[in-house]
């Protein structure tokens, strides 16, 4: 059995349908976090492993490191976000 190849939205549309990432408690994993995106809706589109995010970001400044958290979860909308 194969999965399916994951697809993402360009990141300009990305940033359109976004409209918030919210920094969260994994409810399932205590002393973990999680970032939320949320659509123009309030409906939550999908969300990221912070610890994940800071891998694949890698080593940033820290006055960047926002910005390139951003930056991977907008380059990283999976395109089934549109459906939603």
């Amino acid at each position: 059995m194969s999965e399916e190849e994951v697809k993402f939205l360009p990141f300009q549309e990305a940033a359109r349908l976004v409209a918030a990432i919210q920094e969260e408690e994994d409810i399932h994993r205590k002393d973990k976090r999680i970032l939320t995106v949320y659509n123009h809706d309030n409906r939550e589109l999908c969300w990221f492993d912070f610890e994940e995010l800071q891998e694949a970001v890698g080593h940033v400044a820290k006055d960047q490191q926002k910005e390139a958290i951003q930056d991977y979860i907008l380059s990283h909308i999976p395109d089934w976000a549109l459906d939603i």
